[in-house]
C-alpha cells in the first residue's frame, strides 16, 4: 500500500488499476487452490489443478522420502466466499442492523 499520498488522480487511477491487475490475474489465491481469479472465472482452474495433482502424486511415488505428509488436496472449491462466517470476523447479536 502506498506510504505517501498520490500525486495527482491519474497517479491513484493507474496504482488501482495495477493492483487490480495484479491481484486478478498473478496472484495465486490460496482458497481457491493457488490458481489465479482471472483463472477460476475462465474456469481454467479445474484443468490446472488436475494437472498439479497428476504432477504431484507422480514426484511422490518417484520420491516419497521428500513427503512428510500427504500433498494438499488439489480439488476445485465449488464455493467461495470473501469473508466466510465464522466465529471469529461474526458481528456481535447487539451490534446487528436490521
Amino acid at each position: 500500500m502506498p506510504v505517501r499520498p498520490f500525486e495527482s488522480l491519474l497517479a491513484a487511477r493507474r496504482w488501482a488499476a495495477e493492483l487490480a491487475h495484479w491481484y486478478n490475474h498473478e496472484h495465486c489465491h490460496s482458497a481457491i487452490g493457488f490458481v489465479t481469479t482471472a483463472q477460476r472465472h475462465a474456469g481454467l482452474d479445474r484443468a490446472l489443478l488436475k494437472q498439479r495433482a497428476q504432477v504431484y502424486a507422480v514426484a511422490r511415488q518417484q520420491h516419497p522420502q521428500r513427503w512428510s505428509a500427504m500433498p494438499r488436496p488439489w480439488a476445485h472449491v465449488d464455493t467461495v466466499s470473501l469473508n466466510p462466517d465464522n466465529q471469529n470476523n461474526k458481528e456481535p447479536e447487539h451490534q446487528k442492523v436490521a
